[in-house]
């Protein structure tokens, strides 16, 4: 039998803003149908942060995720994976909230505080809507995201009675080690879902050396015991996600990670990148997971036990 392939797509995110690109999803609506159409497209698992929709602006108030969270339950049987992460800009208190009040199948999780700059986009991008746009990006430069041993505690300890599990966000190899940390506390409980994050400005880069050698450290710490997957951030995200799937990762695409679709050319949907993406895994001689088949693969507790 063909190895099943989990595709994750994080269909809008807090790193680009709404200026960059006339696709990105910010409304609940907007962000609704993009879940949906990623879905139908062979995402297993959707990613979701929150926009404010006037301005587009990160929002991680529960008010903000029920509209689009019961649309998608509603019309789709896809993962819903809701983010911890939020915005660098946000407190832990308002990044936990909608996963404290929804009880996810899945969450995210980064693990660990860092540097996360978004400011290189200015030279791209030179036009702006919205009056915080530029400055959030600017502003890059020295803030970091803050995800202290404090914050990744409460993080785990707040869903531990909840059956969630995480999306372990892993975007340098000392975070797979703090991983491991928290494994032998017995705070997180296998089969751990590994998402590695290459090409980030401020974690590893994209090279395939990068690539290997998370896959090399993982293997080594976490055996058997562990489920990987890679996204590519930007122009890399098509070859990175080709790559992990021949070395028997899973991959995440969608306009959180990369507005592209190919060298100057904008992807006009999340389905967009998630077609895209299985071709090149069918190509490979592999097939996708099914919402059903990924809930097997992660054991998630079931779409029927979440509070949305």
């Amino acid at each position: 039998m063909a190895r099943k392939v989990v595709i994750t797509c994080a269909v809008t995110g807090s790193i680009h803003t709404p200026s960059m690109s006339p696709h990105i999803p910010v409304t609940a609506d907007e962000i609704a149908e993009a879940a949906i159409g990623a879905a139908e497209a062979g995402a297993a698992i959707v990613h979701l942060h929150a926009r404010d929709p006037h301005d587009g602006r990160p929002d991680q108030s529960p008010e903000r995720f029920l509209p689009f969270l019961s649309r998608i339950k509603q019309q789709s049987d896809v993962v819903v994976n809701i983010t911890t992460g939020g915005a660098a800009t946000m407190t832990i208190e308002e990044r936990l909230k909608p996963v404290a009040t929804f009880k996810p199948e899945v969450a995210s999780l980064n693990m660990g505080t860092m540097n996360f700059g978004l400011y290189p986009m200015l030279e791209r991008f030179k036009t702006f809507k919205h009056d915080w746009e530029r400055p959030y990006l600017e502003g890059s430069r020295e803030r970091i995201f803050k995800n202290t041993f404090a914050d990744i505690e409460a993080i785990l300890t707040t869903c531990a009675e909840n059956g969630t599990r995480f999306e372990i966000e892993c975007y340098d190899i000392g975070h797979l080690y703090t991983l491991a940390h928290f494994v032998e506390r017995g705070l997180v409980k296998p089969p751990f879902f590994v998402q590695s994050v290459f090409g980030i400005l401020g974690g590893i880069g994209p090279h395939p050396e990068d690539v290997a050698h998370m896959k090399r450290t993982a293997d080594r710490l976490f055996g058997n015991a562990y489920r990987w997957s890679v996204l590519g951030a930007g122009r890399h995200q098509m070859p990175i996600a080709a790559m992990a799937a021949a070395m028997g990762g899973n991959v995440r695409v969608g306009l959180e990670d990369s507005l592209w679709l190919g060298k100057g050319r904008f992807a006009a949907s999340n389905a967009d990148q998630v077609a895209h993406v299985r071709r090149i895994i069918e190509g490979l001689g592999l097939e996708i997971a099914s919402p059903a088949e990924a809930r097997d693969i992660l054991e998630l507790k079931g779409g029927d036990r979440v509070e949305f």
